[in-house]
């Protein structure tokens, strides 16, 4: 019996799992994690890693047929969807192993089955319907991650009608495809088909794409996904699904009652995820939930005595490095530690789209409607160097500061490589560091990067190069 019990139990080896299993062994702790499926969870597996695969070779697929824009010579250009495919899971296997070999180094006990609460401290764990011996720990941390999120009317059924689940493994490239909401995912696999040659049409229920993003930034992104030849209906729901055996036909209507049908594939159904909470023996505790997620408190302790939630199952925003950061945070707490709560304001959002966006903090309007006297800087990537060099010259950094203080208070961007760049920008925030600080960085020449200083010289009207 003293072999099942331990410091604290993880239930889930996702991004936020793994790491505080990884963390909670630095600091001296027993622990297990406890994973019914794939060590790396949704992210590593079927989110965030695979995607990223596909649209690196979509990326190369779109520079090999304009190749000559770069003086060289690529006739016949052309896919193989299977070595595609089989490239992105080849990907996540290599990283899922990764993850195995140091929980394995890190000597956290590693059990494949499905674990479920069962009081206070106590786990129990079952394998083909088989139950395993029980666990118990003073501690337990829920990191059962998410799924993908299921309208009523527009289930999907994995043949004609996607999640990312199926859309990461197609067996046959669509020639018309339908893209229920432009949030991250949405737009990632829209971008995605597109450059692949698939007729895309994204479908959004608010005025904007990429809902959660700078209105300035959605709309310059937008722009470029319609030059593309990306359809994109705004302000306008999904009704209904009509299925045939190889098609559909979907039900549109706008914001003031107007219906159309549009034809396609195939669906992808990108509505956001909800939180694994079913089944999991919540019920045997104190926990309390809302609107799909376990209540948490700043360092992920819920209603119960010794049990935490963490990740996308704790709430928004539902992002691996949100997890990951929770995670050693919470089990830095266990530990005895004193760590910092997460500032969530200060968490980066990135889209892999093409053009990628990345942004942290408020965007204009959201400053604005705190009460802010805001100071805005822009810079486009035309005005630079190295953008012009890579032949990527449509995309904007965006700053935003305010008045009074100097307080960087957002900063947005869309363009080419736009998610490597965010990061400068968050760690300035974490630093409470002032505009004028930020001028007097200097940025190495020619990169990207340049852009970054020169937008926060735009917004007190000392711009160089525009």
């Amino acid at each position: 019996m003293a072999d099942n019990s331990f410091d604290a139990i993880i239930i889930g080896g996702g991004p936020g799992g793994y790491v505080a299993a990884i963390r909670g062994a630095q600091l001296g702790l027993k622990v297990c994690v406890v994973e019914k499926q794939h060590l790396g969870g949704i992210c590593l597996n079927w989110g965030c890693i695979p995607t990223k695969a596909l649209l690196r070779t979509a990326e190369i697929f779109h520079n090999m047929k304009h190749a000559e824009d770069y003086g060289l010579s690529a006739k016949t250009v052309s896919f193989d969807l299977k070595k595609v495919v089989e490239r992105s899971r080849g990907v996540s296997a290599q990283l899922s192993q990764g993850v195995g070999y140091l929980l394995k180094k890190n000597k956290v006990t590693v059990i494949d089955g499905e674990a479920k609460l069962n009081g206070p401290g106590k786990v129990t764990v079952s394998k083909d319907g088989k139950a395993l011996p029980s666990l118990s720990a003073k501690h337990v941390i829920v990191a059962s991650g998410a799924r993908p999120r299921a309208l009523p009317g527009i289930e999907p059924d994995g043949k004609l009608v996607w999640t990312y689940f199926e859309a990461l493994v197609p067996d046959k490239m669509p020639k018309k495809l339908l893209v229920i909401g432009s949030g991250a995912i949405g737009i990632e696999f829209a971008s995605f088909y597109r450059t692949m040659g698939a007729e895309v049409t994204v479908v959004e229920v608010l005025p904007q794409i990429l809902p959660a993003e700078d209105a300035e930034i959605a709309a310059l992104a937008c722009k470029q996904f319609e030059k593309q030849g990306i359809t994109v209906i705004t302000s306008a729901k999904v009704t209904k699904l009509n299925k045939s055996k190889t098609s559909v036909v979907a039900m549109v209507e706008d914001d003031k009652g107007k219906s159309a049908e549009i034809k396609v594939d195939r669906v992808i159904s990108a509505v956001g995820v909800v939180g694994n909470i079913e089944n999991i023996g919540l019920e045997t505790t104190k926990a309390k939930t809302d609107r799909g997620c376990i209540v948490v408190d700043e360092f992920s302790r819920t209603a119960e005595p010794g049990l935490y939630a963490i990740g996308d199952v704790a709430g928004p925003p539902m992002l691996a490095h949100k997890a990951e950061h929770e995670g050693v945070i919470c089990i830095e707490k266990i530990a005895g530690l004193s760590p910092h709560p997460m500032n969530k304001g200060q968490i980066p959002g990135c889209t892999y789209c093409h053009p990628q966006i990345a942004s942290v903090g408020l965007t204009e309007a959201k400053a604005k409607e705190q009460g802010f006297e805001v100071k805005v800087g822009r810079f486009p990537f035309l005005a630079n160097g190295k953008a012009i060099a890579l032949g990527e010259p449509d995309g904007l950094v965006k700053t935003i500061f305010d008045k009074k203080t100097g307080q960087l208070l957002g900063a947005h961007m869309v363009g080419a490589e736009v998610t490597e760049l965010i990061q400068g920008f968050v760690v300035a925030m974490g630093l409470e560091t002032t505009e004028e600080e930020l001028m007097h960085t200097i940025f190495p020449h020619p990169t990207l990067s340049e852009m970054m200083h020169e937008s926060v010289l735009d917004a007190f009207g000392r711009a160089i190069h525009i």
